[in-house]
């Protein structure tokens, strides 16, 4: 069985719908695709943001987002796994982020899908800074983040998820 996965960092925009496709296509062992896509909101607790920017360690974040693929292809019979991460300035409504996974099941394909979000929500090596108003301040860690990173600190059975 074939697993396609691709893992990217980059600063212009991506097509969810065209990264998706490259799942499906041509494969009739696909029962389920999930997608999720994460979009620069135009506001924080209340206050416009003008923008957003997201730094990273070159080379080291791919290789931690990998291993987490990795992890996550191990954790759940999935069939493939795409994550592209863009970094740099982004502006409201551009997207940042999209998490590709298939798998014959849906439980499978939804979990895959949520770990590696947690994952890229909490650990993976960028830096965000919040501009709004002028002002521009690095961003912390949330408590709610990691503790729904926390759900996964136990791997399931392989097929658990099927």
């Amino acid at each position: 069985m074939t697993v396609l996965s691709t893992v990217r960092l980059q600063r212009e925009p991506f097509d969810a719908a065209a990264e998706a496709a490259k799942l499906t296509r041509g494969r009739s062992d696909v029962g389920a695709l999930v997608t999720f896509t994460g979009i620069c909101r135009g506001d924080e607790a209340g206050e416009p943001i003008a923008a957003l920017t997201l730094e990273h360690y070159p080379g080291m974040a791919e290789a931690e987002i990998e291993r987490h693929v990795q992890e996550a292809k191990e954790r759940w019979p999935l069939l493939g796994v795409t994550v592209i991460h863009r970094y740099g300035r982004m502006v409201p409504g551009e997207d940042i982020v999209v998490v590709v996974t298939t798998s014959s099941h849906r439980a499978a394909a939804f979990a895959a899908a949520e770990f590696l979000m947690d994952y890229l929500k909490t650990r993976a090596p960028f830096w965000k800074q919040v501009e709004k108003a002028g002002e521009k301040t690095w961003v912390e860690a949330k408590a709610t983040d990691d503790a729904a990173a926390g759900r996964w600190a136990a791997p399931p059975s392989r097929h658990a998820a099927e």
